[in-house]
C-alpha cells in the first residue's frame, strides 16, 4: 500500500511539474481557440445579416425594374452599394438599375452605376457586361473615344462577338468604315467559334451592318 502511495505521489509530482512548465501555454491556447470560435461565429452571423439586408434591398430594385421606376431602382441600388458593397447583391443591383436608368433616358445615372461596377466589381463576367453596357451608353452620348476605351480590354470568350459588334458600331459612328468593317468581321469570326449567347441572331444583325457599310 505504501509503495502504491509513493508511486501515486511521484505521478502527481510529475504532473505538477509538467503543468508548471506547460500549463500557461495550454491555457493560452485554449482561450485563443475559444475566442477564435466565438469570433468566427460572430463573423458568420454578421455576414448572414449583411446578405439578408442586401437581399431585401435587391428585391426592391427588382420590383422597381419591373415597374420601370428608375428613381426607386436607383435609390435602392445606391443603398446596397453604400452599405453592402461587399455582397454580390451590390454588383447585380448596379447592373439591373443601370438598365432601368438607360431605358428611362437617365444616361448619366446609368453611367455612374456601370462605372462603379467596372471599377469595384469582383465578378469578371459582370464587369465585362458592365463594360459592354457602359460603352453602349457612351456611344449613345456621342463619346466615341471613351466608348472604344471601354471595349479595349479582352473580354470573356462568350462576349467577344458582342464586344466586336459594338466596337464596329462605334467606329461606324466615328466615320471610320474600314475599321468598322474589320470589327464586324471580327464579330462574325468570334460568333463562328461558338459560345456566344444569341449567336445566330447576332450573326444576322452583323451581316446586315456589313451590307450597309458596303452601301
Amino acid at each position: 500500500m505504501a509503495v502504491y502511495d509513493l508511486e501515486e505521489q511521484e505521478q502527481i509530482s510529475e504532473l505538477k511539474a509538467w503543468w508548471a512548465q506547460y500549463g500557461k501555454l495550454i491555457t493560452t491556447l485554449a482561450v485563443a481557440a475559444a475566442l477564435a470560435s466565438v469570433g468566427w461565429q460572430g463573423f458568420r452571423w454578421y455576414q448572414n445579416k449583411q446578405a439578408s439586408e442586401a437581399g431585401a434591398l435587391y428585391f426592391v430594385v427588382q420590383q422597381a425594374a419591373e415597374r420601370g421606376d428608375a428613381q426607386k431602382a436607383r435609390e435602392a441600388a445606391g443603398q446596397i452599394i453604400e452599405k453592402f458593397s461587399g455582397t454580390p447583391y451590390a454588383e447585380m443591383a448596379a447592373l439591373l438599375s443601370a438598365g432601368v436608368q438607360f431605358s428611362a433616358g437617365e444616361g448619366k445615372n446609368a453611367r455612374a452605376q456601370l462605372e462603379w461596377l467596372v471599377e469595384n466589381g469582383d465578378d469578371p463576367a459582370l464587369r465585362d457586361i458592365a463594360r459592354l453596357r457602359l460603352a453602349s451608353v457612351l456611344l449613345d452620348e456621342g463619346a466615341h473615344a471613351d466608348a472604344l476605351a471601354r471595349l479595349q480590354a479582352e473580354p470573356d470568350a462568350a462576349l467577344k462577338g458582342r464586344f466586336a459588334d459594338l466596337r464596329g458600331d462605334v467606329l461606324a459612328a466615328s466615320g471610320k468604315p474600314d475599321e468598322a468593317r474589320s470589327a464586324y468581321q471580327g464579330a462574325l469570326d468570334a460568333i463562328a467559334q461558338g459560345g456566344t449567347e444569341g449567336g445566330e441572331t447576332l450573326r444576322e444583325v452583323v451581316r446586315l451592318k456589313l451590307q450597309a457599310l458596303e452601301g
